[in-house]
């Protein structure tokens, strides 16, 4: 686990935010920051070892974020840092306190 001084990259958090009816009979919605939505985490690539474990085979690069526990984040999350979008496939409260999360998150854009 990153130490704080090791949590050097700061990400914004989003969550979806309710659908609206778009006026063609379908929904939308829009992204809607979490608060706070700025959190300093460590970001490093994925080793294969750990792309296994999170239970899913990728096809793109996969991330291991690292920080203090955020109540807010789930696997409906999106994080954004430095102009890339990833997805959250993986949540786990690592010491099982609200103290600190480890995050598996995939590259979308």
């Amino acid at each position: 686990m990153a130490t704080r001084g090791q949590r050097r990259q700061i990400v914004a958090f989003e969550n979806p935010g309710t659908p609206v009816p778009d006026g063609e009979g379908g929904y939308t919605s829009t992204w809607v920051a979490l608060v706070p939505a700025l959190w300093y985490v460590s970001i490093r690539p994925a080793s294969a070892k750990e792309q296994g474990m999170a239970g899913t085979v990728l096809t793109h690069a996969s991330h291991i974020v690292e920080g203090d526990f955020h109540p807010g984040v789930t696997t409906a999350t999106r994080m954004n840092f430095g102009g890339h979008v990833y997805q959250v496939t993986s949540v786990l409260n690592t010491d099982m306190q609200n103290k600190t999360m480890q995050l598996v998150a995939d590259l979308q854009t």
